[in-house]
């Protein structure tokens, strides 16, 4: 088995190597929101790399971490490549565009894409972490707490996915908010269940010796979802665009899901 500082820079230097080839097409295509597409496979890959350098870890514990994130990672990377085929680059890329004007290629390679690698390789934290020990050799209470955390959260991000693409599919609902199904009960369901999953595949990390420092995965995953790229980013604008949005704000949970009020 490699090093620790060994295995980690593998995956960091394949990670950022794909990321790297990504940005070339990005240059090509004109449209850097292909970048979200590898966001799931991304994560697949890193497991994958993962398993393969660790063959003295527990077998099942890495085969159950390699299923559970390339499940996660295809159904979000498939997703992704449906909703985005054939429609212009996303509205905050395009932003960034014309704000950084004709230095906006160079400049993505370091702030977007790079960037992006970076933040992948620290969320699989958890995935890295939970293949590297060879004890306990059988899951345990804290395996499958993980799986069930991770099933809740695969459920809620997919079916909230699957309830926003039907609602904008019904021509009646333009322009209108979405506010049924677990939309009632939050914003932003696919990021509340994005969130579980990474805070279920540390559980799994955590059943392991030394696993517990990589909840630094889970954190960022969800600072960055509720702080950064996310709520935030997400809405920014989105007030203007829909009306009755405020409203819908006002009485509904941005994240966590809860009974709207009122």
């Amino acid at each position: 088995m490699l090093t620790l500082f060994s295995h980690y820079t593998a995956t960091l230097a394949v990670t950022a190597g794909i990321f790297f080839v990504l940005w070339l097409v990005s240059l090509r295509a004109r449209k850097a929101s292909i970048v979200d597409i590898w966001w799931g496979p991304g994560f697949a890959l890193i497991a994958l790399l993962s398993f393969a350098l660790t063959p003295a870890g527990a077998l099942s514990r890495r085969q159950l971490v390699l299923v559970l994130t390339t499940i996660w990672g295809l159904r979000l990377g498939t997703h992704l490549l449906v909703r985005n085929t054939g429609r212009d680059e996303d509205f905050r890329y395009a932003a960034m565009r014309a704000s950084w004007g004709h230095g906006f290629g160079m400049k993505s390679l370091p702030r977007v894409f790079l960037l992006q690698a970076v933040l992948m390789w620290v969320v699989s934290f958890p995935v890295q972490a939970a293949m590297r020990s060879a004890t306990p050799v059988t899951l345990g209470f804290l395996d499958y707490a993980g799986i069930v955390l991770w099933a809740f959260g695969l459920f809620f991000e997919t079916v909230g996915d699957l309830q926003l693409a039907r609602f904008k599919a019904d021509s009646a609902n333009a322009g209108r908010v979405m506010d049924r199904g677990l939309w009632r009960f939050t914003r932003h369901p696919n990021y509340f269940g994005d969130a579980c999953v990474w805070w279920g595949l540390w559980l799994i990390a955590v059943a392991v010796p030394g696993g517990f420092w990589s909840a630094i995965g889970p954190v960022t995953m969800t600072v960055l979802l509720t702080s950064v790229s996310g709520v935030p980013m997400l809405e920014r604008t989105i007030a203007e665009r829909r009306p009755g949005y405020d409203e819908y704000a006002r009485r509904t949970s941005a994240f966590l899901p809860r009974p709207p009020k009122g």
